[in-house]
This record gives C-alpha cells, structure tokens and sequence, in this order.
C-alpha cells in the first residue's frame, strides 16, 4: 500500500547553493508568471525536476529537427555499449545522398555519394549543421536501413518514458504520425544529459569544419553569454520554428523546449526571454545536509520494523524567489517495506510542497542502515499486524 507520512518543517534557510539532488515528479510555478509567443513550451530544472513553467506542452506536435535528439539517443546506446565506434567509416548511399543529401534541398552536410564518413563527424553533422544526410547515414550503419534503425526509435522512447512520441524517420522531415510533445522533448534532453555525458560536448561545439564546408552551429543561444550549452533547433513550415535548449548558471541546469514560433528571431528572442526569466525567478533552497536523518520508513518482515531515511547527498529543493519559505512535506513510499534492505537502496519520495505557490519537488530517499530479514516466526507476527491494523505501530 503507499504510506505517506507528514513531515514537520519550518521556515527554510535562504541562500542555500548548488543542487545535487534529482526528482521524480515536477509541478509548474504559479499561473500568469510569464508568458511566450510559442505555441508549446516547458522550462524546467534538471536537477530538481521543478517546472518552472509550461504551455500546452502535452499537445502532440511535429517536432521537426529536434526530434534528431531520438536518432542521436540510440546512436550514443550504440556507442556506450561497444558496438560502434566514434571512428568507424559508414558509408553514403544513394538513398542517404538523394533523400537527405545535396539533392534534397534539406539541410546537409553534403557527404559525397559512396563516400564513407566518421560516426563522430556524422554526430557533427547532426548536432551542429542539423544534417539529414548524417542521420540517414547513421541510420543505415547501425541498422542496416533506416526502417530498421526507426523501429530501433520508437523501441527505446517507449523504454526511456517517451509514451507519446513516435517516429516515422531518423530525421524529422515531415511525415504522418512523426510527432512528440514539448514535454517529451524535454524529458529526452534530460535523458541524453544525464545517461551519455560523455558525449553531451558535441551539442555545444559551435562550428564543424567537414572537407571544404565550414558549419556554424544553428542553435544560436550557444553563442549568446547565457549559459547555453545544447541541443536542438527545428523548423518545418507546418510546425513553425522550434529549440530544445540547455542551459547552467550559479549550478542549476536547466532545460527549454518551445515550438510554434512563427520566426528565427522569435526562436532566438523568446528563449532567451524564458531562461532569464527562469534563472532569475527561482532559487535553492538546503533542506537536510548528507547523510542527515529525514524520517523513518516502515519495514515488513526485518530485525527492525523501522529503517532511517536520508539523503545521498544534500537535500536542496528549488522554490520561487516569491515563496515565504513555508513548506509541507510528506514521505511517500509502497510499504511496509519488505526486508532485507541494505544501506543506500532507494526506499522512498520526499515530496516537499511551497505553502504559497504549491510548487513541489520529489526528492528520492535511501536507507540509512542496512536491516536484516527477521525469522519466520516474526514475518507472520509482523503479517498479523498488516492483516489487523493496517501497519499501524
């Protein structure tokens, strides 16, 4: 059964800095705070999974070029597990050349046809010159076809927590039925950000230098002083103009979706508007130092029917500047919790709720000791006390 127990907490210290803490859930900040020319947007914070603010971001929508961000997910897969490498030679077929090449008139890289290409100047061509022909290119190396290589797609978006989104091609020219939602693109930065580090870089490098050809990254906040490190651009003329942005200033990182906008001014201006915005409107806020006791969380069938719950490292949660600091809190979790369970398994939620705005974090909980499995005569007295009163010692 899920148990959620209050927490008592005063008013918070101001000025706590640097959050290290994920969640689990997000809630956006209070209505009528700010608003945006784009049709769809999200801004939130990584860290703490905190919305700082939304518009329609659950309408399913062509996302054009930023759906690339799924062509580059299972290219990094590829690459992390060992079964690609950044200096394997894939070759460009007529099908790569002619649908996404030169001859498409769509952004390229103009790889030559029957060339053969590096996986990490292909990943180049698609995080700064946005090329179709890369895509495709990548596509068939991995997958043998690009049909393959989309099914590939759809596969691992469903795996990762993409349920709306679902892809028709690796390179987000229009298409029937290609579509996602500015909170699904989000949800993917922040998958790509935090699973392939490693290779994150390549979002950020402003130019690409690939034979006689000089390519400028198309997101242009990367060269704005921003903080901006990444992702996406996208246009198609039905969908309008549309980014997947990154930013991270005084240790928070954030990340922005928008779509809708009917110029590239209005995708370079509206951004930039919602990141100072963002960064300037919420702050952290340190609720528990590491390895500080939270609560205790009950445990079935252990040498103990109670475990200590702390955090992996500081507990911070991001409110608004507007906020009183006044708080609620509860510790949610399915329990009992069936022992054994060991130190530092994750055993609960600490969801901690702004009195004035409700703007919520989830901050993941971990045991703070290991505790054992009892005998089997106390599992079933422990059992009896589920079955009678609900678990309420």
């Amino acid at each position: 059964m899920l148990i959620k127990l209050a927490v008592a907490f005063a008013v918070l210290a101001a000025g706590a800095t640097g959050l290290s803490a994920p969640a689990s859930a997000a809630t956006k900040a209070p209505a009528g705070v700010f608003d945006t020319k784009a049709k769809h947007a999200i801004l939130m914070n990584v860290d703490a999974d905190l919305i700082f603010y939304e518009k329609d971001a659950d309408t399913l929508m062509s996302p054009a070029s930023m759906s690339k961000l799924m062509t580059l997910a299972v290219v990094f897969r590829e690459l992390k597990a060992g079964h690609i490498k950044l200096d394997d030679q894939f070759k460009v077929s007529e099908h790569a050349w002619r649908e996404g090449g030169a001859p498409s008139g769509s952004s390229a890289m103009f790889a030559p046809l029957n060339s053969t290409v590096s996986v990490e100047d292909l990943i180049r061509g698609v995080t700064v010159q946005s090329g179709n022909d890369a895509c495709i290119i990548l596509a068939e190396g991995i997958s043998g076809s690009e049909d393959a290589f989309v099914k590939e797609m759809n596969k691992y978006a469903k795996e990762i927590g993409l349920t709306k989104s679902h892809f028709e091609n690796s390179t987000g020219l229009p298409a029937d039925g290609h579509v996602m939602t500015a909170r699904e693109l989000a949800l993917l930065a922040d998958y790509l950000i935090k699973n392939y580090p490693e290779y994150y870089h390549y979002f950020g490098e402003k130019e690409f230098v690939y034979g006689k050809w000089r390519f400028t990254n198309r997101n242009p906040l990367v060269f704005e002083d921003l903080g901006v490190d990444g992702l996406k651009t996208g246009f198609i003329e039905d969908a309008g103009y549309g980014l997947v942005a990154s930013a991270v200033r005084d240790n928070q990182r954030v990340i922005l979706v928008v779509s809708g906008l009917n110029t590239k001014k209005e995708r370079e201006e509206e951004p930039r508007k919602l990141l100072e915005w963002g960064f300037k409107s919420f702050k952290p806020y340190r609720l528990f130092d590491q390895g500080e006791k939270v609560s205790d969380a009950l445990v079935w069938g252990g040498t103990r029917h109670y475990v200590p719950l702390v955090g992996n490292e500081n507990i911070d949660i991001i409110l608004p500047f507007n906020t009183s600091g006044q708080v609620t809190a509860q510790i949610v979790y399915d329990g009992p919790i069936k022992a054994p369970i060991r130190k530092g398994d994750q055993v609960a939620t600490l969801r901690v709720t702004a009195a004035d705005t409700k703007a919520t974090n989830d901050i993941p909980l971990y045991a703070g000791e290991d505790v054992g499995q009892s005998n089997f005569a106390m599992r079933g007295l422990d059992s009896l006390f589920v079955l009678a009163f609900g678990w309420m010692l």
